[in-house]
């Protein structure tokens, strides 16, 4: 593993799963940062959960012990508002069928929620998901307004075990409206593409750190990152035995990356 690392300096972390289980921490934050430190390993937490403003993950990381700065934090939310700053750079309303914290982010980057004259259409997980919510969301998207998803993550891992995240309320709306939605989130390139011009890194000097084969290795890969799973979230070593492109490393959890 230090061999790796001596090539290495930047890494791109999941956080569900890799630092975290709903709010239980699977390792002392504030160690793991200093041992990136220690290191000369620069750090941005990368996550496809977009139900947190940038501000809320920072003060759940406070919580448990760690200490970052708001440039260090990527969501598929911000993935999102990097997408449609290229199509519409002046920002304007918007259709959101998802949380008050990715209506936040958006609104963080000028697009606001609009139910009369909408641009595009935005979907991501929404715990209080309704008939006439998809609806509302599919008949926009049949009317011909692009689509655009956070993340296709079917799940995601909680204390309770595996829950329904945003991917499955994508879906509903993608059957609905037979259309299929722009993702902004991994393994697509964009939340990688925002995590590394952060950084100010290249590719072959980074390390992509996740819980997921399908998301976080899978991605990381077509990055062309190296790749670091974590046993602590979704993917087993079950899982990795049919799966294709192998990760770089395989570890227990993530302090184990220091051992």
């Amino acid at each position: 593993m230090q061999n790796l690392l001596k090539n290495i300096n930047s890494a791109i972390l999941d956080m569900d799963g890799v630092l975290w289980r709903s709010d239980i921490p699977l390792c002392d934050l504030n160690i793991l940062f200093q041992k990136f430190n220690d290191n000369n390993i620069k750090v941005v937490l990368a996550s496809n959960n977009a139900t947190r403003t940038v501000d809320e993950v920072i003060e759940k990381i406070l919580k448990m012990g760690g200490r970052l700065e708001k440039w260090q934090i990527v969501t598929s939310g911000t993935a999102i508002c990097y997408l449609l700053k290229n199509k519409y750079p002046n920002g304007g309303s918007i259709f959101i069928m998802g949380t008050p914290a990715l209506k936040v982010t958006l609104e963080e980057c000028g697009f606001y929620q609009s139910d009369g004259d909408p641009q595009a259409v935005v979907v991501g997980m929404d715990r209080e998901l309704t008939y006439e919510k998809i609806r509302i969301t599919s008949s926009f998207i049949r009317k011909g307004l692009p689509f655009y998803g956070t993340n296709s993550d079917p799940t995601y891992p909680t204390s309770r075990g595996l829950e329904p995240g945003a991917g499955a309320c994508i879906a509903a709306v993608q059957v609905a409206s037979g259309i299929t939605p722009i993702l902004a989130g991994k393994p697509n390139p964009y939340l990688f593409s925002v995590a590394m011009e952060r950084l100010k890194t290249q590719p072959e000097k980074t390390l992509v750190i996740g819980d997921r084969l399908d998301t976080d290795i899978l991605g990381g890969f077509r990055a062309g990152c190296k790749t670091a799973l974590v046993l602590t979230g979704v993917s087993t070593r079950e899982d990795l035995k049919n799966w294709s492109p192998q990760p770089d490393l395989i570890l227990e959890n993530i302090m184990s990356l220091f051992l």
